[in-house]
């Protein structure tokens, strides 16, 4: 949806248009707005209540078990349900502890099957287990781990001896389980394709912001260079004759010619201030640029601050700082479980600086690969350099210098 235009890295605002994904500005000024929080909508969502309703449906087969075992029984659902709705607010950081608790639900699972597998409702439990696992794990490893999962529960069966077709019973289960599985397996599908989708048009409307910019700044200096070339010129040639004539015994009592005289140079100096403000740009709009950049991503929320004097005027060096950001995203979303970007850009006579730091943590062992490679070309072709730093706190930082 279009929005008002957004100030811009040098102080003048972009006549490119925000564009929202759903209701959130792509370029919003504030780094807050930027990216709504992820959990919450997480733990509302549609299929959390789906599933939440079918344990409720589990709830009155506890009153089967026996009275010893009762107890322990709406114990270990409760637990299952405190599980269950954990995984939708676990932080990226304790990604492990989340995989922990998706190794843990079917374990609660059939230890409610082995206390009375007459239970019957109590086996959907190890259903919505196998969506859960499909929706975080690899599908490999959710695929072996549900196959492990129901050979169990096949020997359970098979040892309380209470159920003259075991096989069939856990046949018929791993079918809603591949049903579950399935719907889980493309609706992660299509949300990776939608967020490939978000990334990409995020580049593009980066990238046309810049070309938007380098295209109105190379108008103005056209407008400029005719104004001072064909305007200034003719302005100049009128004001020598106008002089001349003034100087003629018959006009030098006319005070119209020196009135016309002293307008023609006024509007001579008028025209060399419009071309003087036409020529001063004030840069490409690299705060909109990058900002839409980053919006997609979840994490890490980018922290942008460019200092007053930063004026990037080349669409050559601005591509380049576009692109080291966004090498920058990835890497610490991808590599470092980063949850904040911070990039600063200040200059230092003819050489922009930028800065970039995550509160991430880097993996012992990281090697620079071809993203961070084409960074270094990009730049050494531009005669700048990168430098890449473990800070105190163990996570990444770039500095960059190019020229301004």
């Amino acid at each position: 949806m279009p929005r008002g235009p957004a100030p811009a890295a040098g102080g003048h605002r972009s006549a490119v248009p925000e564009v929202t994904f759903c209701v959130r500005a792509i370029a919003a000024r504030s780094s807050g707005r930027q990216h709504a929080p992820m959990n919450r909508r997480r733990l509302l969502n549609p299929l959390n209540f789906a599933a939440l309703l079918t344990i409720a449906a589990v709830a009155p087969s506890m009153r089967l078990y026996d009275a010893d075992h009762r107890a322990l029984a709406w114990a270990l659902l409760a637990a299952f349900s405190l599980g269950f709705l954990s995984l939708s607010v676990w932080p990226p950081r304790l990604r492990w502890a989340e995989h922990l608790v998706i190794g843990l639900l079917p374990v609660i699972a059939l230890v409610l099957i082995g206390l009375d597998a007459r239970a019957g409702a109590v086996q959907v439990l190890l259903v919505i287990w196998a969506a859960v696992a499909f929706a975080d794990w690899p599908t490999r490893q959710a695929v072996a781990a549900v196959i492990v999962v129901d050979i169990v529960y096949y020997v359970l069966l098979r040892h309380m001896g209470d159920f003259r077709a075991p096989l069939q019973i856990v046949l018929s289960f791993a079918g809603f389980q591949a049903f579950a599985a399935l719907c889980m397996y493309y609706a992660r599908s299509a949300e990776h394709a939608r967020d490939a989708l978000s990334r990409v048009n995020a580049d593009l409307l980066a990238t046309r912001a810049l070309l938007a910019d380098s295209a109105r700044d190379a108008e103005r200096l056209r407008v400029a260079r005719e104004l001072h070339d064909v305007a200034g010129h003719k302005l100049t040639a009128m004001r020598l004759n106008l002089r001349a004539l003034a100087d003629e015994p018959a006009f030098a009592d006319h005070p119209q010619l020196r009135i016309a005289e002293q307008l023609s140079g006024e509007l001579l100096g008028d025209i060399r201030n419009v071309v003087q403000a036409l020529r001063d740009s004030g840069g490409l709009d690299l705060a909109t640029a990058l900002r839409a950049l980053a919006a997609p991503m979840p994490r890490p929320r980018l922290r942008l601050t460019i200092a007053d004097d930063v004026r990037v005027s080349d669409p050559a060096i601005a591509e380049a700082v576009l692109r080291l950001v966004q090498e920058a995203l990835t890497n610490a979303a991808k590599h470092a479980d980063a949850d904040t970007l911070d990039v600063t850009l200040h200059r230092n006579g003819d050489l922009l600086y930028v800065t970039i730091e995550d509160d991430g943590r880097m993996r012992e062992g990281w090697r620079e690969g071809n993203g961070i490679a084409g960074m270094r070309e990009r730049l050494a072709a531009l005669q700048g350099r990168v430098r890449l730093v473990r800070n105190p706190s163990g996570a990444m930082r770039i500095d960059a210098e190019l020229p301004a």
